[in-house]
């Protein structure tokens, strides 16, 4: 199973390179939006299933790519919300956690 999530050309690794040499500023309107993203509850509960049986090392290859894919959307939307939270914080939000 690949756990060097996005070191791969995948969208969201592309995506996050892009994000990340964006210098522009976003503004809180955004950064409360990126902050309140997160993913419906059929998809949490299909990562933590995705997840258990990768620990038993019972994934089949189907599951492992769409492990990866939620992996990867994971880590895409962390690196936005990271940003949210220093624009925030930089801001005196104390809503930036």
């Amino acid at each position: 199973m690949n756990f060097n999530v996005l070191t791969q050309n995948t969208e969201a690794a592309i995506l996050t390179r892009v994000i990340e040499t964006d210098t522009s500023e976003i503004t809180p309107d955004v950064a409360h939006y990126l902050l309140a993203m997160q993913l419906p509850e059929a998809d949490r509960d299909r990562v933590d299933e995705l997840s258990a049986k990768a620990r038993r090392g019972a994934l089949t290859e189907a599951e492992t790519v769409e492990f990866d894919s939620y992996l990867h959307v994971g880590s895409l939307l962390g690196v936005m919300q990271s940003r949210a939270r220093k624009l925030l914080s930089n801001r005196g939000n104390p809503t930036a956690q």
